[in-house]
């Protein structure tokens, strides 16, 4: 199924105004989600409009919006109300600032979506402008579902992507968490080196599609054995070693490498072996 957009607008740099189109990112549909069920009956729940004052339930057309400016007094606001507010953000993405890509703190980002030309017109402009912010970041502002973000869009594969990013007061200062007071002055360099090695074992290329979400898995085991009258029994939990001294927990983390790289060359010899003694064919004369 195609993707549908959330948003049409105006993507803005400087004087460049190209129109756009906002998709979602992530697919809800690839999580396992529930309903929420009567135990006695097995009947699906319905949530009901119930107003106490009239002591009846209420239709979706007698509804209204409203903000509670005291305690129990209300102002009402009709659709054409909130359709007045149309600060610039609500159709125009204005990046009014750039900055490197690596200045970007993932602390501060929230939820992703792709920007994509709205027409062929749009097209020409759009890929000027993807080519000339490799590097780059551009930070401007969008209001979506009712509130106004500070974003950041940055070239992405053929793309732009686009995230909301949370407000410098929505962020936690790392200062708070007292835990980390308790931190040595200074790590033991011996230990660094030597966690370093760990690691390198296990860097490379990075594909995120080699990792499998590994909770839904077990989780739609469980479901297709309840489904078909089963047990399902569950895998015993193993609790984690605790580290009494780092450096010789890092030095069996090496032997165990090391050992795990052997076993895998000495499976390898006996198909290179294969393959080098295998006749090549002769070509038919």
């Amino acid at each position: 199924m195609a993707a549908r957009p959330t948003w049409k607008g105006y993507l803005k740099i400087s004087l460049v105004n190209i129109p756009v189109r906002v998709f979602p990112s992530s697919d809800s549909a690839a999580s396992i989600s529930f309903n929420q069920l009567h135990t006695e009956c097995q009947t699906r729940i319905k949530q009901k409009r119930w107003c106490p004052t009239c002591d009846r339930e209420v239709d979706r057309t007698e509804i209204a919006k409203g903000y509670e400016f005291d305690k129990g007094r209300y102002v009402v606001l009709e659709d054409e109300d909130i359709a007045k507010v149309r600060p610039e953000s609500t159709r125009i993405i204005n990046l009014v600032k750039f900055t490197s890509d690596e200045n970007i703190d993932p602390v501060y980002l929230e939820k992703s979506y792709y920007l994509a030309p709205d027409g062929a017109v749009a097209s020409g402009a759009y890929a000027v402008m993807r080519e000339a912010m490799k590097g780059k970041a551009g930070v401007g502002k969008l209001a979506i579902s009712g509130r106004e973000y500070l974003v950041v869009v940055r070239p992405r594969d053929r793309g732009l992507v686009m995230h909301t990013l949370k407000r410098a007061t929505e962020v936690r200062s790392m200062d708070a968490i007292d835990e980390l007071d308790q931190l040595p002055e200074q790590a033991n360099p011996a230990e660094i080196e030597l966690a370093r090695q760990v690691m390198g074992n296990f860097e490379g290329d990075l594909d995120l599609a080699d990792y499998r979400d590994e909770y839904q898995a077990e989780l739609q085991k469980m479901i297709d054995a309840k489904v078909a009258g089963e047990d399902f029994v569950a895998a015993p939990e193993d609790a984690p070693e605790k580290v009494v001294n780092l450096m010789e927990a890092l030095r069996k983390s090496l032997d165990q490498v090391s050992a795990a790289k052997k076993k895998t060359a000495k499976a390898d010899l006996p198909k290179r072996a294969a393959a080098k003694s295998k006749p090549k064919k002769r070509a038919a004369g």
